[in-house]
């Protein structure tokens, strides 16, 4: 619509400045005015042609002061047709790049495919590969339980290898004692040992003044039964068992506690048959449990290749000295273990006469509860492994 008001617009001041030329043109050539010299006519005509061109100019002008697009095209025409074949360049060169796009992923879609064919392909070669890893994974696991398995038989037996040198250990010291009784024996007959108890009793004390009595109870007693030993024959009349006041009034301190006691009267020294004293120091303890009925004492392990019988008693005799140090560390004042020789020979065959190749655990276990000086009774028992 506004090109249309423009048109008109333009029509209408081409007319009113037509007619105003012409008007001042015929004016000009009736007042006859010359310009510049030129003639009447001839101012006439240049009048007229200025006319014109004003026309023209005012006519642009007004199109110019209206129309973007009409300055746009008269002034901007030739940078726009730069920027459009710009424009047309880039485009195909996007167009070119798309297209090498296009191409690139059709070759990488290709490639995909042969990577995920490759992919399936090895997927079918490890699945054996695997089969093999988790039946390696399996054999290594049972190697390592089995290792293990061995490991703990190692330990058993470097620690029933432990209990039998501490046993070599005592024994070397037992052999010392002998070798000094045997010197001792030159001299004379050896009644009562170094470190031999003379007398255990077991008492309960309710009330403080029982210790006293108690005690001269005890000296009484085993005064008596060492009399007997060194001076055979003889009245028990006199006094020879030697405690030092001390000791006794030590023992007399600990016993005035209430609670269930044992006390121990100990030679201090090697008699002699025929001497005239003996010289002993007391050993108090707090009376308690040390072994359960049914607690095992002590295991060890009878190897498939051990089948003769001096192999089987052998293994026996290292259990019950095994049995008889656990009591001992437990604090019994048992002098042995108590055990039914029978059923112990009769496990014995059983044991030699087993299948070649079997592997047999050894346990000692303990029949009834036991305190400080009760005798500890055992049963040896055989479980196949």
């Amino acid at each position: 619509m506004s090109g249309w008001l423009l048109i008109l617009a333009l029509l209408l001041l081409g007319g009113v400045l037509s007619t105003l030329g012409d008007r001042l043109g015929s004016k000009v050539g009736k007042a006859r005015l010359s310009l510049l010299g030129m003639r009447p006519r001839r101012t006439a005509v240049v009048i007229t042609v200025l006319t014109g061109s004003l026309i023209s100019a005012i006519s642009l002008g007004l199109m110019l002061l209206v129309s973007d697009r009409l300055r746009t095209g008269l002034f901007e025409l030739d940078q726009l047709e730069r920027r459009l074949r710009e424009g047309r360049e880039a485009l195909q060169r996007s167009q070119s790049e798309l297209t090498a796009a296009e191409l690139g992923r059709q070759q990488a879609r290709s490639q995909l495919s042969m990577v995920e064919a490759q992919a399936a392909s090895l997927r079918k070669e490890l699945a054996p590969l695997l089969q093999q890893r988790r039946l390696l994974e399996q054999e290594r696991d049972q190697l390592s339980r089995e290792i293990d398995a061995k490991d703990a038989d190692i330990q058993r037996n470097r620690q029933e290898l432990a209990r039998l040198n501490n046993r070599i250990g005592a024994s070397a010291k037992e052999l010392q004692q002998l070798e000094t009784n045997l010197i001792a024996l030159r001299r004379g007959d050896v009644v009562i040992s170094s470190g031999q108890p003379l007398e255990i009793a077991k008492v309960r004390i309710e009330k403080p003044e029982q210790a006293k009595l108690v005690i001269e109870a005890l000296l009484r007693q085993t005064n008596t039964n060492v009399f007997q030993r060194v001076l055979p024959g003889q009245t028990p009349n006199r006094q020879i068992l030697l405690v030092a006041r001390s000791d006794i009034t030590k023992l007399e301190g600990i016993l005035s506690k209430r609670g269930d006691w044992v006390v121990s009267l100990i030679s201090a020294a090697n008699v002699l048959k025929g001497e005239r004293q003996v010289v002993a120091f007391p050993d108090v303890r707090r009376n308690r449990q040390v072994v359960k009925a049914g607690e095992q004492l002590a295991t060890t392990v009878l190897e498939g290749d051990e089948r003769s019988a001096e192999q089987v008693r052998s293994r026996l005799n290292v259990l019950l000295a095994s049995a008889y140090n656990a009591v001992q560390r437990a604090g019994s004042l048992a002098s042995g273990l108590q055990f039914d020789a029978a059923s112990v020979n009769q496990l014995s065959n059983a044991l030699s006469n087993r299948p070649a190749g079997q592997v047999v655990q050894l346990q000692a276990v303990s029949l009834r509860n036991g305190d400080l000086v009760d005798p500890v009774a055992v049963e040896l028992r055989a479980v196949p492994r």
